[in-house]
């Protein structure tokens, strides 16, 4: 008799053969993923070896973990970490909460051309491209009279140096993060609110609970897994500074790097003076690692407090 693994593969087959077209869909995602995931994880050598473009990867000589002393042994390692990590987490925790707040409203508008226009004006920052929204903090922040003083001397408060006080642009930052980013995850709360039974509010609203009840004991109760594993998504990238976002905002600017230079700048100046790519892969690397490590363990605290909103 076939074992429990033939049946199983022969199951499978068969459910292609009867479903050819469904499973076809499919192809074009895993051609993406093979093309663009899977085969560079062969450049993953790069990081062990001085590399050489005439030589190529395989051609270049081994160099082990030399490239990883550049970085960890450099004098701004411990800021560098912390920038990032400490953005990265503010950019989530904040982003978070203004989306679970802001599908939770969006859920109790029930004019549908209002909840449209609305949806559409707090989705449109998403499609802007950091250089256009980096051209609007320079326009509202920047140059020697910045628009943004002229409203704090209207009322009577002292204007701010905002290009030379490093302290101000980690929330400076996460403000714009939450501006761009809060309305798409919206979106995201907002499809699961929609998967949300009725029955449920029929019967809260039979019991006399009141909107901000059903909110807080239904809704957000029942969102939680949601955001847990968009959550555990964005840990992630945790050791991932948003190269786009930083540089485009921030610049060469070397007054605010106390508080804003994170891995992804960092490499990509060194790479402009050193043109080192042994070094940069070796960073990339380590990144990836760190990010699966964090998963791992976020997803193994997940599960401890509730299985159903772990990933695995």
């Amino acid at each position: 008799m076939p074992n429990g693994r033939g049946r199983g593969m022969r199951y499978k087959l068969t459910q292609i053969a009867r479903n050819p077209f469904l499973y076809g869909m499919a192809v074009p995602g895993l051609l993406f993923f093979l093309i663009f995931s899977y085969f560079p994880i062969y450049g993953i050598l790069i990081a062990f070896k001085n590399y050489d473009f005439q030589k190529g990867i395989t051609g270049s000589e081994w160099a082990g973990f030399k490239n990883f002393n550049y970085f960890f042994t450099s004098d701004d390692f411990w800021t560098i970490l912390r920038n990032t990590l400490l953005l990265n987490i503010m950019f989530i925790v904040f982003t978070t909460v203004a989306a679970v707040i802001i599908s939770l409203m969006f859920n109790e508008i029930r004019n549908k051309y209002f909840k449209r226009i609305s949806q559409s004006l707090i989705f449109l920052p998403y499609f802007m491209s950091w250089i256009v929204i980096g051209m609007l903090v320079q326009s509202f922040l920047g140059g020697e009279q910045p628009p943004v003083n002229a409203w704090l001397e209207s009322l009577g408060l002292a204007p701010v140096n905002w290009m030379y006080e490093s302290a101000l642009w980690p929330w400076l930052l996460t403000v714009i993060r939450v501006w761009q980013g809060a309305g798409y995850l919206s979106i995201i709360f907002l499809a699961a609110i929609t998967g949300i039974s009725e029955d449920l509010y029929e019967a809260a609203r039979i019991d006399g609970a009141s909107k901000l009840q059903i909110m807080m004991r239904i809704t957000l109760p029942l969102l939680v897994p949601t955001i847990m594993i968009m959550t555990l998504l964005a840990v992630g990238r945790i050791f991932n500074g948003d190269f786009a976002m930083i540089y485009a905002i921030i610049g060469d600017n070397s007054l605010l790097y106390p508080t804003t230079d994170v891995i992804d700048t960092f490499v990509f100046r060194s790479m402009r003076q050193l043109h080192d790519f042994g070094m940069s892969s070796a960073v990339g690397l380590f990144q990836s690692v760190m990010g699966l490590v964090f998963v791992i363990a976020a997803n193994w605290i997940t599960r401890r407090i509730s299985k159903e909103s772990a990933l695995f």
